[in-house]
C-alpha cells in the first residue's frame, strides 16, 4: 500500500473510531446571573461590532452568556428554547461534545493549512459530504460559508457553459455577497442590485399566493412551470447558464414545491443545456427530515451549494458538490477561483464529526419522525385556535407559519417588508415569545418553526406552547 493510500485508509478509520466512540457527558449548565460581565459585553459590542442588515443606533442586541442543545441563555440567567437553530445551522444543537472535541482535537494537531494540500480532515469531510449528496455530485469545492458557495457555483455554470445569465425565483436568499445577493429574490438585494448582473427572476410555485390564479398543487405546478418555461424562450436558451432554487425555500418562507416542480425544472434544464443549481445551504444535512431536501423530491442538480448545517456552523464552512460533467470541464482546464481558508481542517474536522453523530445518533430521523408526529400536528392544531394563523407549511424541522389580519382575505398580519410601526403586530408576537422564554425566527409577517434537528419530543411541546401563547398577542391585530 502507498502512501497515500495508507493515509487514506487511516483517515477513514480514525472517522469511523471517532463515530463509534460514546459521546461524553455534558452536564446541563445552570445559568448563573452576571449583569455586571453582560453590561460589559453589550458596551464592547455597541462601541465596535458593526452589525449585518441593521441600522446601528436602533439595535439593541442580547448578550449571551452561553448555550447547551437546544438552548442558550443571557447574563441575568434567563434561558431560551432556540427556535431560530441560531440562523438556521445548529442543526445538531449548541456545544456537542463530540464536535468540540474534535475541534480541539486537531486544533492541537494541525490548525490551518493551505487548501493546495491534501489534508486529512479535509479528504474525509469531502468523503463523507460526496456519500450523501444524491448521484453523481462526488467533487467538493470548499467554501467559508453559503454566499460564496453560491458565488462559485454560478461561476462554475458560466464558464462550464459560456453563457452569461442565471434565472432565480423570487421569494428567495442566496448570500450576501454581491453575486449572491443579485440572485436573490427578496428585499435584501434591492440595495446592491447593479442591474447588470445578468440575472432574470421568475416566480416560482407558492400556492397560498399563487401568481397563476391555481387553486391547486397540479395547477400551481403545472402553471409556475409554463411561466419559466416562456421566461426561457423569451430570453433566448442560449443566454442562459443557470437556473438556481433554493430546493425548499427557507427565509423567504418555507414554501414546499409541489410534487413534480423540481423534476420538471430539471427537464427544463436538460432540454436547454442549462445547468441546475440547488442551493441546499439551509435545507441540506438534515433539517427536512433527509440528508439533502432533494432526497424529497428524487432530483439530482448539476451543482449543490451547501453551508450551516453541514457542522451546525461550530466553524465556518460551505462547499459546492459538483457534477462528473462540470468537474471534467475542469479536468485539464484550471478552474479560476479559491479562498485561502477553503477546506479549513478546523472547520473539516467540525464536519467529520458532525456527519458521524447525525449518522449515529439518528439526527436526520430525529427530524423526520418529531416533525410528522409532533411539528405538524401540534401547528395544524395552533392554527385551528388562532384567527391570526393562515397557513402551516414545512416538513421535517422546517415550518412556516404565515400570520395574516384576515383568513378570508388572506392580508398579511404585516405589509411586505415592513419596518417601524408598520410592524408592529410582528414585533408584539416575538417579544411575547422572547418573554415566554422562546426565541423565534421571524421574517415579514412569518414565524418559523426550526428548532435544532436533535430537539426532544418534550422541548417541543415546551416551545409549541410558549408559541401558543404569543399567537393570542398576533390574533388581537386580527380583523
Amino acid at each position: 500500500m502507498d502512501n497515500l493510500s495508507r493515509n487514506a485508509a487511516h483517515a477513514r478509520q480514525a472517522a469511523d473510531t471517532t463515530a463509534r466512540s460514546p459521546a461524553p457527558t455534558l452536564a446541563r449548565m445552570t445559568p448563573q446571573p452576571n449583569p455586571e460581565a453582560g453590561a460589559a459585553v453589550k458596551a464592547a459590542d455597541r462601541a465596535h461590532v458593526f452589525h449585518s442588515w441593521s441600522a446601528q443606533e436602533l439595535i439593541d442586541p442580547l448578550a449571551v452568556a452561553g448555550a447547551e442543545g437546544s438552548y442558550f441563555w443571557d447574563y441575568d440567567g434567563k434561558r431560551y428554547l432556540d427556535f431560530s437553530s441560531g440562523l438556521v445551522y445548529t442543526n445538531i444543537g449548541y456545544q456537542h461534545p463530540r464536535v468540540v472535541a474534535a475541534i480541539q482535537e486537531q486544533a492541537g494537531r494541525l490548525a490551518t493549512f493551505a487548501p493546495a494540500f491534501a489534508v486529512e480532515a479535509r479528504s474525509e469531510a469531502a468523503r463523507l459530504i460526496a456519500e450523501r449528496t444524491p448521484g453523481d455530485l462526488d467533487r467538493i469545492f470548499f467554501t467559508n460559508g453559503g454566499a460564496d458557495a453560491v458565488e462559485h457555483a454560478i461561476r462554475m455554470a458560466r464558464l462550464h457553459t459560456g453563457r452569461p445569465k442565471v434565472l432565480s425565483a423570487y421569494r428567495s436568499y442566496h448570500g450576501g455577497t454581491q453575486q449572491a445577493v443579485n440572485v436573490t429574490g427578496d428585499p435584501r438585494r434591492w440595495a446592491s442590485d447593479s442591474g447588470t448582473a445578468g440575472v432574470v427572476h421568475f416566480w416560482a410555485p407558492y400556492l397560498y399566493r399563487s401568481r397563476f390564479y391555481a387553486e391547486t398543487e397540479e395547477q400551481e405546478c403545472a402553471r409556475a412551470l409554463e411561466h419559466l418555461e416562456t421566461t426561457i424562450a423569451f430570453e433566448g436558451p442560449s443566454t442562459i447558464a443557470a437556473i438556481i432554487l433554493e430546493t425548499i425555500p427557507g427565509t423567504a418562507g418555507i414554501m414546499v414545491p409541489p410534487p413534480g416542480y423540481l423534476a420538471g425544472v430539471r427537464e427544463l434544464c436538460d432540454k436547454h443545456g442549462i445547468v441546475f443549481v440547488l442551493d441546499e445551504v439551509m435545507a441540506g444535512f438534515g433539517r427536512t427530515g433527509a440528508w439533502f431536501a432533494a432526497d424529497l423530491f428524487g432530483v439530482t442538480p448539476d451543482l449543490l451549494t451547501f453551508a450551516k448545517g453541514v457542522n451546525s456552523g461550530y466553524v465556518p464552512l460551505g462547499g459546492v458538490a459538483i457534477s462528473g460533467a462540470i468537474a471534467e470541464t475542469f479536468g485539464k482546464r484550471p478552474y479560476p477561483g479559491g479562498l485561502t481558508y477553503s477546506g479549513h481542517p478546523l472547520a473539516c474536522a467540525a464536519a467529520v464529526a458532525t456527519i458521524g453523530v447525525m449518522a449515529e445518533e439518528g439526527v436526520v430521523e430525529n427530524a423526520a419522525r418529531l416533525g410528522a408526529s409532533v411539528v405538524e400536528p401540534e401547528l395544524r392544531a395552533l392554527a385551528e385556535r388562532h384567527p391570526s394563523v393562515g397557513e402551516v407549511r414545512g416538513v421535517g424541522m422546517f415550518w412556516a407559519l404565515e400570520l395574516v389580519r384576515d383568513r378570508e382575505t388572506r392580508e398579511p398580519l404585516v405589509p411586505y417588508n415592513a419596518t417601524g410601526e408598520a410592524n408592529a403586530p410582528m414585533a408584539a408576537f416575538a417579544a411575547a415569545a422572547k418573554a415566554g422564554g422562546l426565541w423565534p425566527f421571524v421574517n415579514m409577517n412569518r414565524t418559523h418553526v426550526v428548532p435544532p434537528c436533535t430537539v426532544s419530543e418534550a422541548e417541543l411541546k415546551e416551545g409549541l406552547a410558549v408559541l401558543d401563547s404569543a399567537l393570542s398577542v398576533a390574533d388581537e391585530y386580527t380583523a
